[in-house]
Protein backbone atom coordinates (compact mmCIF):
# COMPACT_ATOMS: atom_id res chain seq x y z
CA UNK A 1 0.00 0.00 0.00
CA UNK A 2 1.66 3.10 -0.95
CA UNK A 3 2.28 5.80 1.61
CA UNK A 4 2.01 8.94 -1.03
CA UNK A 5 -0.31 11.41 -0.45
CA UNK A 6 -2.33 13.10 -3.10
CA UNK A 7 -1.01 16.20 -4.80
CA UNK A 8 -3.17 19.25 -3.42
CA UNK A 9 -5.52 20.40 -6.27
CA UNK A 10 -4.10 23.27 -8.73
CA UNK A 11 -4.70 27.19 -7.51
CA UNK A 12 -4.59 30.41 -9.01
CA UNK A 13 -0.98 31.28 -10.32
CA UNK A 14 0.06 27.71 -11.25
CA UNK A 15 1.15 26.90 -14.27
CA UNK A 16 -0.73 23.34 -15.37
CA UNK A 17 -1.09 21.50 -18.88
CA UNK A 18 -4.69 22.30 -20.12
CA UNK A 19 -4.82 21.84 -23.82
CA UNK A 20 -4.07 17.88 -25.19
CA UNK A 21 -1.56 17.59 -28.45
CA UNK A 22 -4.66 16.54 -30.78
CA UNK A 23 -6.37 19.61 -29.60
CA UNK A 24 -3.68 22.24 -30.37
CA UNK A 25 -2.82 20.59 -33.45
CA UNK A 26 -6.59 20.81 -34.60
CA UNK A 27 -6.95 23.87 -33.57
CA UNK A 28 -4.09 25.79 -35.52
CA UNK A 29 -5.29 23.50 -38.40
CA UNK A 30 -8.67 23.85 -38.56
CA UNK A 31 -8.02 28.02 -38.52
CA UNK A 32 -5.46 27.37 -41.52
CA UNK A 33 -8.29 25.18 -43.71
CA UNK A 34 -11.18 27.75 -42.86
CA UNK A 35 -9.37 30.45 -43.45
CA UNK A 36 -8.41 29.43 -46.85
CA UNK A 37 -11.82 28.11 -47.72
CA UNK A 38 -13.19 31.13 -46.42
CA UNK A 39 -11.30 33.28 -48.70
CA UNK A 40 -11.68 30.97 -51.59
CA UNK A 41 -15.62 30.76 -51.11
CA UNK A 42 -15.64 34.38 -51.31
CA UNK A 43 -14.06 34.54 -54.71
CA UNK A 44 -16.75 31.77 -56.03
CA UNK A 45 -19.72 33.53 -54.50
CA UNK A 46 -18.30 36.78 -56.85
CA UNK A 47 -19.32 34.89 -59.30
CA UNK A 48 -22.92 34.56 -58.76
CA UNK A 49 -23.63 36.78 -55.45
CA UNK A 50 -27.18 35.76 -55.73
CA UNK A 51 -28.78 33.25 -53.30
CA UNK A 52 -31.95 31.35 -53.47
CA UNK A 53 -33.81 28.33 -51.79
CA UNK A 54 -35.35 25.56 -53.67
CA UNK A 55 -33.60 22.96 -56.86
CA UNK A 56 -33.31 26.38 -58.92
CA UNK A 57 -31.43 29.49 -59.14
CA UNK A 58 -30.98 31.33 -62.08
CA UNK A 59 -30.38 35.26 -62.94
CA UNK A 60 -34.34 36.02 -63.28
CA UNK A 61 -35.28 34.28 -60.20
CA UNK A 62 -35.90 36.00 -56.62
CA UNK A 63 -32.74 35.88 -54.52
CA UNK A 64 -33.27 36.37 -50.77
CA UNK A 65 -29.92 37.65 -50.68
CA UNK A 66 -27.22 39.04 -52.63
CA UNK A 67 -24.65 41.63 -52.86
CA UNK A 68 -24.36 43.92 -55.82
CA UNK A 69 -23.75 47.33 -57.53
CA UNK A 70 -26.72 49.77 -58.81
CA UNK A 71 -26.09 53.42 -59.60
CA UNK A 72 -22.42 54.06 -58.52
CA UNK A 73 -23.70 52.34 -55.13
CA UNK A 74 -22.75 48.99 -53.59
CA UNK A 75 -25.72 46.96 -51.82
CA UNK A 76 -26.49 44.14 -49.63
CA UNK A 77 -30.04 42.88 -50.07
CA UNK A 78 -31.95 40.49 -47.44
CA UNK A 79 -35.54 40.23 -48.87
CA UNK A 80 -36.81 43.70 -48.26
CA UNK A 81 -33.84 45.01 -46.18
CA UNK A 82 -31.26 47.11 -48.31
CA UNK A 83 -27.88 48.13 -47.21
CA UNK A 84 -25.89 51.03 -49.06
CA UNK A 85 -22.32 49.03 -48.72
CA UNK A 86 -20.26 51.71 -50.87
CA UNK A 87 -16.94 50.85 -50.23
CA UNK A 88 -16.86 47.45 -48.51
CA UNK A 89 -19.17 45.48 -50.30
CA UNK A 90 -20.58 45.42 -54.08
CA UNK A 91 -18.63 47.97 -54.88
CA UNK A 92 -15.17 49.02 -53.36
CA UNK A 93 -11.91 50.52 -54.52
CA UNK A 94 -8.84 49.59 -55.47
CA UNK A 95 -5.13 50.54 -54.57
CA UNK A 96 -5.12 52.68 -58.28
CA UNK A 97 -8.61 54.35 -56.99
CA UNK A 98 -10.95 52.41 -59.61
CA UNK A 99 -14.11 51.12 -58.77
CA UNK A 100 -14.12 47.22 -58.72
CA UNK A 101 -17.82 45.84 -59.19
CA UNK A 102 -17.39 42.74 -57.17
CA UNK A 103 -19.30 41.37 -54.55
CA UNK A 104 -16.14 40.94 -51.55
CA UNK A 105 -13.43 43.02 -52.40
CA UNK A 106 -9.92 40.89 -53.56
CA UNK A 107 -8.11 41.93 -49.96
CA UNK A 108 -10.47 38.96 -48.33
CA UNK A 109 -10.47 36.65 -51.34
CA UNK A 110 -7.90 34.16 -53.16
CA UNK A 111 -6.88 34.81 -55.51
CA UNK A 112 -6.95 38.36 -55.36
CA UNK A 113 -7.60 39.09 -58.73
CA UNK A 114 -10.93 37.71 -60.38
CA UNK A 115 -10.61 34.23 -60.99
CA UNK A 116 -13.25 31.14 -60.55
CA UNK A 117 -11.12 28.40 -61.76
CA UNK A 118 -8.07 29.21 -58.85
CA UNK A 119 -10.26 29.88 -56.52
CA UNK A 120 -12.51 26.62 -56.99
CA UNK A 121 -9.06 24.63 -57.30
CA UNK A 122 -7.85 26.35 -53.54
CA UNK A 123 -11.33 25.57 -52.31
CA UNK A 124 -11.33 21.93 -53.21
CA UNK A 125 -8.01 21.38 -52.12
CA UNK A 126 -8.70 22.48 -48.70
CA UNK A 127 -11.86 21.10 -48.41
CA UNK A 128 -10.12 17.46 -48.50
CA UNK A 129 -7.94 18.55 -45.86
CA UNK A 130 -10.83 19.69 -43.81
CA UNK A 131 -12.94 16.32 -44.73
CA UNK A 132 -9.94 14.25 -43.34
CA UNK A 133 -8.93 16.40 -40.29
CA UNK A 134 -12.51 17.01 -38.66
CA UNK A 135 -13.45 12.85 -38.64
CA UNK A 136 -9.85 12.21 -37.43
CA UNK A 137 -10.61 14.78 -34.60
CA UNK A 138 -13.96 13.42 -33.46
CA UNK A 139 -12.26 10.26 -33.55
CA UNK A 140 -9.60 10.71 -31.72
CA UNK A 141 -11.51 12.95 -28.95
CA UNK A 142 -14.03 10.47 -28.43
CA UNK A 143 -11.60 7.47 -27.90
CA UNK A 144 -9.35 10.05 -25.29
CA UNK A 145 -12.43 11.32 -23.77
CA UNK A 146 -12.13 15.21 -24.47
CA UNK A 147 -15.78 15.16 -25.96
CA UNK A 148 -16.83 13.02 -23.17
CA UNK A 149 -14.98 15.26 -19.88
CA UNK A 150 -14.51 18.48 -21.39
CA UNK A 151 -17.75 18.27 -24.08
CA UNK A 152 -20.80 16.62 -22.93
CA UNK A 153 -23.18 19.08 -20.80
CA UNK A 154 -24.85 17.85 -17.77
CA UNK A 155 -28.56 17.71 -16.14
CA UNK A 156 -27.36 20.62 -13.60
CA UNK A 157 -25.48 22.53 -16.43
CA UNK A 158 -28.74 22.33 -18.49
CA UNK A 159 -30.89 24.58 -15.53
CA UNK A 160 -32.36 27.50 -17.42
CA UNK A 161 -30.96 28.96 -13.64
CA UNK A 162 -26.76 27.94 -14.54
CA UNK A 163 -27.27 29.11 -18.11
CA UNK A 164 -28.33 32.42 -17.23
CA UNK A 165 -26.22 32.95 -14.22
CA UNK A 166 -23.21 32.11 -16.73
CA UNK A 167 -24.52 34.17 -19.33
CA UNK A 168 -24.47 37.28 -16.04
CA UNK A 169 -20.79 36.55 -15.58
CA UNK A 170 -19.48 36.68 -18.92
CA UNK A 171 -21.80 40.03 -19.35
CA UNK A 172 -19.64 41.50 -16.18
CA UNK A 173 -16.08 40.02 -17.90
CA UNK A 174 -15.99 37.45 -14.51
CA UNK A 175 -14.09 35.02 -15.91
CA UNK A 176 -13.35 31.58 -13.86
CA UNK A 177 -10.64 31.63 -11.94
CA UNK A 178 -8.20 28.77 -10.31
CA UNK A 179 -9.09 25.07 -11.00
CA UNK A 180 -12.17 25.96 -12.27
CA UNK A 181 -10.88 27.65 -15.48
CA UNK A 182 -9.89 24.40 -16.64
CA UNK A 183 -12.97 23.03 -16.98
CA UNK A 184 -15.08 24.56 -20.35
CA UNK A 185 -18.53 26.14 -18.81
CA UNK A 186 -22.14 25.98 -20.56
CA UNK A 187 -21.43 29.01 -23.21
CA UNK A 188 -17.96 26.88 -24.27
CA UNK A 189 -19.48 23.52 -24.27
CA UNK A 190 -22.73 24.60 -26.29
CA UNK A 191 -20.10 26.96 -28.47
CA UNK A 192 -17.67 24.19 -29.59
CA UNK A 193 -20.21 21.35 -29.78
CA UNK A 194 -22.55 23.72 -32.26
CA UNK A 195 -18.98 24.34 -34.35
CA UNK A 196 -18.03 20.64 -34.19
CA UNK A 197 -21.15 18.72 -34.00
CA UNK A 198 -23.37 21.46 -36.16
CA UNK A 199 -21.43 23.28 -38.58
CA UNK A 200 -18.49 21.75 -39.40
CA UNK A 201 -20.81 18.64 -40.62
CA UNK A 202 -23.19 20.84 -42.43
CA UNK A 203 -20.23 22.53 -43.92
CA UNK A 204 -19.11 19.64 -45.61
CA UNK A 205 -22.05 17.63 -46.96
CA UNK A 206 -23.76 20.84 -48.02
CA UNK A 207 -20.08 21.46 -50.35
CA UNK A 208 -20.72 17.74 -51.17
CA UNK A 209 -24.20 18.65 -52.33
CA UNK A 210 -22.37 21.61 -54.20
CA UNK A 211 -20.43 19.11 -56.21
CA UNK A 212 -21.53 17.50 -60.04
CA UNK A 213 -19.26 14.16 -59.62
CA UNK A 214 -21.03 13.59 -55.52
CA UNK A 215 -24.52 14.89 -56.83
CA UNK A 216 -24.40 12.28 -59.57
CA UNK A 217 -22.95 9.62 -57.10
CA UNK A 218 -24.98 10.42 -54.30
CA UNK A 219 -28.32 12.30 -55.22
CA UNK A 220 -29.95 12.05 -51.94
CA UNK A 221 -27.50 14.99 -50.59
CA UNK A 222 -29.43 17.11 -53.03
CA UNK A 223 -33.17 15.51 -52.14
CA UNK A 224 -32.16 15.96 -48.13
CA UNK A 225 -31.38 19.51 -48.54
CA UNK A 226 -34.49 20.57 -50.84
CA UNK A 227 -31.96 21.27 -54.01
CA UNK A 228 -28.80 22.61 -55.04
CA UNK A 229 -29.80 26.34 -54.68
CA UNK A 230 -30.92 25.44 -50.89
CA UNK A 231 -27.67 23.76 -50.77
CA UNK A 232 -25.33 26.34 -51.40
CA UNK A 233 -27.40 29.25 -48.98
CA UNK A 234 -27.14 26.29 -45.96
CA UNK A 235 -23.71 26.36 -46.93
CA UNK A 236 -23.38 30.55 -46.83
CA UNK A 237 -25.45 30.71 -43.90
CA UNK A 238 -23.13 27.92 -41.98
CA UNK A 239 -19.70 30.01 -43.01
CA UNK A 240 -21.28 33.21 -41.68
CA UNK A 241 -21.72 30.89 -38.23
CA UNK A 242 -18.02 30.14 -38.25
CA UNK A 243 -17.24 33.82 -38.67
CA UNK A 244 -18.91 34.75 -35.69
CA UNK A 245 -17.77 32.00 -33.76
CA UNK A 246 -14.28 33.26 -34.80
CA UNK A 247 -15.40 36.91 -33.86
CA UNK A 248 -16.48 35.76 -30.48
CA UNK A 249 -13.86 33.65 -30.18
CA UNK A 250 -11.31 36.15 -30.42
CA UNK A 251 -12.88 39.27 -28.09
CA UNK A 252 -12.98 36.22 -24.89
CA UNK A 253 -9.15 35.65 -25.76
CA UNK A 254 -8.34 39.31 -25.42
CA UNK A 255 -10.55 40.01 -22.34
CA UNK A 256 -9.14 36.53 -20.58
CA UNK A 257 -5.63 37.38 -21.67
CA UNK A 258 -4.23 36.94 -24.86
CA UNK A 259 -0.81 35.75 -24.27
CA UNK A 260 -1.69 33.06 -21.48
CA UNK A 261 -4.54 32.02 -23.78
CA UNK A 262 -2.54 31.64 -26.55
CA UNK A 263 0.35 29.74 -24.71
CA UNK A 264 -1.81 27.28 -23.84
CA UNK A 265 -2.90 26.28 -27.47
CA UNK A 266 0.50 26.60 -28.26
CA UNK A 267 2.54 24.62 -25.24
CA UNK A 268 -0.28 23.31 -23.25
CA UNK A 269 0.91 25.30 -20.20
CA UNK A 270 -1.62 27.51 -18.75
CA UNK A 271 -1.27 29.40 -16.01
CA UNK A 272 -4.71 29.67 -14.13
CA UNK A 273 -5.60 32.87 -13.11
CA UNK A 274 -6.03 34.01 -9.41
CA UNK A 275 -8.98 34.51 -7.63
CA UNK A 276 -10.30 38.42 -7.52
CA UNK A 277 -9.98 39.12 -3.60
CA UNK A 278 -12.87 41.84 -3.22
CA UNK A 279 -11.23 45.20 -1.78
CA UNK A 280 -12.13 45.43 2.33
CA UNK A 281 -12.44 49.15 3.62
CA UNK A 282 -11.73 49.48 7.25
CA UNK A 283 -14.36 51.02 9.10
CA UNK A 284 -14.33 54.87 10.50
CA UNK A 285 -13.20 55.40 13.99
CA UNK A 286 -15.85 55.67 16.26
CA UNK A 287 -15.33 59.06 18.16
CA UNK A 288 -15.24 59.15 22.30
Amino acid sequence: MSDMIDPSPPTGGDLVRRHRRSTRIWHWLNAWILAVMLMSGLMIFNAHPHLYWGQYGANFDRAWFEIGASGGSGTVRMGALTLHTTGLLGLSYGADGHANSVAFPGWITIPSHYSLADARIWHLAFAVLLLVAWPAYVLVSLVNGHVRRDLVITRHEWAPAHIWHDIKEHARLRFPTGAAALHYNILQKLAYGTVLFGLLPLILLTGLTLSPGMDAAWPWLTVLFGGRQSARSLHFLAMLGLIAFFIVHIVMVVLAGPFNEVRSMVTGWYRLPRARHPVIVPAPESGN
